[in-house]
């Protein structure tokens, strides 16, 4: 088969030290493909789009190099041409260190102050969205919730205000005073002091270790956050009926809630990535860490999160953390996860998915190298744990797990009043009361999946598109829809379950 056969870009090289290369379309065995270098290199596996080919021979214990970086270790001889994956990479966390290469960062011109239409609150954040909150301290809770929400569905029910949501969950009681209920309390406090909501009620069963009281205490309600509890209402006809009634009052002073011109400076990005692929690392996350880039030139925050997939690649971070302390919380809460899953019996390389291992991710360490490229180049100003507030402007990290819910619950109880969600393979998170911008890694998925995918970074794989062409049209999308313009999952009224917070410590 002569070179002709297939596109002349039909490889994708990251990095100039890279000795294996991305397939951009599907390579058939024995089929002829150009090298970057534009020599001639024989397919002698069949290998899929998005998935990893041998540039040249690599030996037994060799590391395997992808974004210029070691993924791992070859575990058999690989031969130019070969595909590789989990039957000869495999996992090694001593590797030889590599350069820090500059990130790619994306400058704005002087006098392009970025704005957006937001909902000034009375301290001074701004909401993205005016939703009104119905939270359950405890799952005893959780049932009434849902039935006051239940109550105001479908447009229009409530003009003047976007919904009202049920944040409900499985915990809130049996449980002692410890980390565990302090993290909880520490994420219901983050959602009922959210900006996305208007305002607040928070139920619960009257008996529970969470108790509303306790919950509630510290947090500034300024008339917004109200409690009531079922035992104390008379039951759960009377809490729902009082609880309905209560929503109808809160929701008529919502409704005059107005948006006006805020600097984007008052924008809180979550930056999510799950259902990731080969091409995760090469389109969606660069083209969203431009936009974060351009974000925090503009004097706006963006919250990394997800511990486990950073692991391997954290030295890239501390590279451009602000203070030494800064680096020293990431690599403390880096150990907490080592000793958390060695005393779970697990290992943090376990964390690839099935559906990422499909898509062409081999180890944590690739998927963790391909994350870390949504936090763009701007300098790590902090750490935060998790559901933390957060506590300043810039490029924050957040620890959370990988799971994609759980983590970006953390990142709307810490102030996050938009989510970025990139995906090769289509998750379809929503996230109420936090918008929740969905990002195709590729152009197929973004055709397959239309009524799903807010952004289609495939132009970047196809090479229609720059990184930076892709990061400029993402930003200004995050303007527009932090401005009001739905979400595919708010027009498809999705994202009432996706509040998973973080459960640590012993269930009594």
């Amino acid at each position: 088969m002569s070179t002709e056969a297939l596109p002349a870009h039909a490889l994708i090289q990251l990095h100039g030290r890279d000795n294996v290369a991305v397939a951009r379309v599907a390579l058939d065995k024995n089929a002829e493909v150009a090298r970057p270098d534009g020599t001639v290199l024989l397919v002698s596996d069949a290998v899929q789009a998005g998935h990893k080919i041998a540039l040249r021979a690599i030996a037994p214990g060799e590391p395997v190099l992808k974004y210029g970086q070691p993924i791992g270790l070859a575990s058999q001889p690989i031969a130019a041409g070969a595909h590789v994956h989990g039957h000869n990479l495999e996992m090694a966390r001593a590797l030889p260190a590599q350069a820090v290469d500059a990130a790619l960062s994306v400058r704005i011109e002087p006098g392009q102050a970025a704005t957006f239409e937001g909902y000034v609150r009375a301290d001074g954040r701004v909401g993205t969205r005016n939703y009104i909150g119905v939270v359950s301290s405890v799952n005893c809770s959780a049932s009434v919730c849902k039935a006051i929400a239940r109550a105001f569905e479908g447009p229009g029910a409530l003009p003047g205000v976007d919904g009202v949501v049920a944040i409900t969950h499985g915990s809130g009681c049996g449980m002692s005073d410890g980390e565990g209920l302090a993290l909880l309390r520490r994420t219901l406090r983050g959602y009922a002091s959210h900006p996305n909501f208007a305002a607040v009620l928070v139920i619960g069963l009257g008996c529970e270790v969470n108790q509303v009281g306790a919950l509630l205490d510290g947090v500034e309600t300024g008339g917004r956050v109200h409690g009531l509890t079922i035992q104390a209402e008379g039951g759960t006809r009377e809490t729902i009926e009082r609880g309905q009634a209560l929503v109808r009052e809160l929701a008529a002073e919502a409704a005059k809630a107005r948006r006006s011109t805020v600097p984007a400076s008052h924008l809180v990005v979550g930056l999510q990535c799950g259902g990731s692929d080969g091409y995760s690392g090469i389109s969606a996350n660069p083209a969203l860490g431009a936009a974060v880039d351009l974000l925090v030139q503009h004097g706006g925050t963006a919250i990394l999160s997800e511990t486990p997939e950073i692991y391997g690649a954290e030295h890239l971070l501390i590279a451009r953390a602000t203070r030494p302390e800064v680096a020293e919380r990431l690599l403390a809460r880096l150990r907490w996860w080592e000793d958390y899953a060695a005393r779970n019996g697990a290992e943090l390389d376990n964390n690839p998915s099935p559906g990422n291992k499909a898509g062409g991710i081999t180890t944590i360490l690739e998927k963790s190298l391909g994350a870390v490229a949504k936090a763009g180049s701007s300098p790590l100003t902090d750490v935060l744990g998790y559901a933390e507030p957060v506590r300043g402007q810039g490029l924050v990290f957040m620890d959370t797990p990988g799971y994609d819910p759980v983590s970006a619950t953390g990142q709307v109880a810490g102030g996050a009043n938009l989510i970025c969600f990139t995906t090769g393979r289509g998750s379809t998170y929503g996230c109420k009361p936090t918008p929740s911008l969905k990002l195709a890694t590729n152009t197929p998925l973004f055709r397959r999946m239309a009524m799903d995918m807010d952004f289609n970074a495939g132009g970047i794989v196809d090479g229609t598109q720059s990184v930076a062409e892709a990061g400029e049209a993402l930003f200004r999308l995050m303007l527009e829809t932090a401005s009001g313009r739905p979400t595919l999952s708010e027009e498809h009224g999705l994202g009432d379950n996706e509040f998973v917070p973080w459960q640590l410590g012993a269930v009594m």
